[in-house]
């Protein structure tokens, strides 16, 4: 099976991505992640303001398949919470690098975002 694996990317071994732009990383989890999970029925998100450690559990995502923790790919503090998934986690199925978005952080450290997976790294790693 083929899973999007977007080009302007970066990757946690744990399939959460991070979108680097202008100061502010946006984070979600992959395709890849949101098919081996199932239906997503609820999420959990941090408040904002709250501040994140790179790898540090930052919430828990619920399916019809399992409970899983997500974790922060970058140390930051939460600036957004992508709310629409309170009322509607099926997004994150829908469209994960889209509007299934789940947080926005400020204040990302540039030798964090070094130390993820490249698009390629992580295609490698689903494979």
């Amino acid at each position: 099976m083929s899973f999007e694996i977007p080009d302007d990317l970066y990757y946690l071994e744990t399939h959460e991505w991070v979108r680097h732009d202008d100061g502010t990383a946006r984070i979600g989890i992959s395709d890849f992640a949101q098919d081996e999970l199932g239906d997503v029925v609820f999420v959990e998100l941090p408040d904002e303001g709250e501040a994140l450690d790179r790898e540090g559990q930052f919430g828990v995502i619920e399916s019809i398949k399992a409970v899983s923790d997500l974790y922060s790919p970058v140390s930051g503090t939460v600036t957004t919470v992508n709310e629409a998934l309170f009322d509607e986690p099926e997004l994150v199925n829908d469209d994960p690098y889209g509007d299934g978005w789940m947080l926005e952080l400020e204040d990302v450290s540039e030798a964090d975002l070094e130390s993820l997976l490249s698009p390629d790294e992580y295609r490698d790693q689903i494979e």
